[in-house]
């Protein structure tokens, strides 16, 4: 499918509040190259090369988009004809970084550039300006934590098709086929379901559930195993869907499934301490907390959590050490995990969005250990 992308007012909005931040930290503007900072601002799905692409955002003034004459076609589909900025085109011989500096008025302006901006761009910029730019992530990465409700009904389409797309893994599970196979399965049902592409797909199977950021392989499954499943993608128009969820080829060992359901009550517990006002390192250590009164700390080995949106990792990072408060509005994943090297791993993972009073999850399919009967 193909995706489309939101109302020009949408993009009318984000461009103000941008410019009004950038103001707001004293500086002229900023110029954001291709990447999710375009997308969000303009809903352009543009790329980088060699030569110059770039949104000139002022802080006070008009916005203008400089872009190769042989890459006018990449602005077809954004909101960038709607919203009236002016586009400024470029021809091979042409200095595209003294057309930046044109739309600034000259001078040296204090400028931000977008984090993803490659450096052969970077440093002529930097040339031309008479000043090394600053990046923008401070400026934008409030405006893309807290997502509008646009970006929030778009992650709650994308949580209910993943959603199905687990509903139907059991089906791909059985001993004697490999975790490449089943992951084959799942990418089919990942786009049937309304994804326009496939993100990732983890199928971690025995001891290779104990890899957090295992793929898969040719293990061919065993009665037995546990099988981390952890899939996603973006879904229209772009927004990405993540979730994991562990299943157990037959009736799991008693103390796995003793364990599977310690962790079950970490993921529970981290969920409903979400809130605003409440910091993301409370999040993760309330995890934590509940792992560590069963003596699994040591088994739980990354971050609880991650934002989403345009892209499948951003900003807040659920972590310690991150005091960042809550605020409504913004998604993140809630995914503790445990791990056992050479034996198995599990994790649970959902989606949720920051409310008023608490969190809402994207994710509705069930956490227990899914047992997949065997044939």
């Amino acid at each position: 499918m193909t995706e489309s992308r939101f109302s020009t007012d949408v993009y009318a909005r984000r461009i103000a509040a941008a410019a009004a931040a950038a103001g707001q930290a004293g500086l002229a503007g900023l110029i954001i190259t291709p990447g999710y900072d375009l997308r969000y601002l303009v809903g352009s799905r543009a790329q980088t090369f060699e030569r110059l692409t770039a949104l000139v955002l002022p802080a006070t003034g008009d916005p203008t988009i400089v872009v190769p004459r042989l890459e006018l076609a990449s602005l077809e589909g954004s909101a960038v004809p709607e919203l009236g900025v002016a586009v400024r085109d470029w021809v091979d011989g042409e200095d595209p970084y003294a057309v930046v500096a044109d739309a600034f008025g000259g001078g040296t302006p204090a400028v931000a550039v977008t984090d993803s901006m490659p450096a052969l761009h970077l440093l002529p910029l930097a040339e031309v300006l008479g000043v090394v730019p600053v990046l923008a992530t401070e400026v934008l990465r409030t405006l893309r934590m807290v997502k509008d409700p646009a970006e929030i009904d778009a992650l709650r389409k994308a949580g209910a098709a993943i959603d199905r797309v687990h509903a139907r893994v059991p089906e791909f599970l059985a001993p004697g086929r490999t975790e490449a196979q089943v992951a084959a399965d799942i990418a089919e049902a990942i786009v049937a379901e309304g994804h326009s592409e496939v993100g990732f797909i983890i199928v971690g199977s025995g001891p290779h559930g104990a890899d957090p950021h295992h793929e898969c392989s040719e293990r061919e499954l065993q009665a037995g195993d546990i099988v981390v499943v952890d899939i996603g993608g973006p879904y229209d128009p772009g927004y990405n869907s993540d979730s994991t969820r562990t299943y157990s080829l037959g009736d799991p060992d008693p103390e796995v499934a003793r364990q599977y359901a310690v962790l079950q009550r970490a993921q529970r517990a981290a969920v409903e301490v979400v809130r605003p006002g409440v910091t993301a390192e409370h999040v993760d250590a309330t995890a934590r907390e509940v792992l560590a009164a069963e003596g699994l700390a040591e088994a739980f080995v990354h971050r609880t959590g991650h934002g989403i949106g345009l892209s499948v990792h951003e900003e807040p990072y659920i972590v310690a050490g991150n005091a960042l408060p809550l605020a409504e509005g913004m998604a993140f994943s809630v995914e503790p995990g445990i791990y056992f090297p050479g034996r198995w791993g599990a994790r649970i993972e959902d989606i949720v969005i920051v409310t008023a009073d608490g969190a809402e999850s994207v994710n509705g399919r069930p956490h227990d250990l899914v047992v997949v009967p065997l044939p």
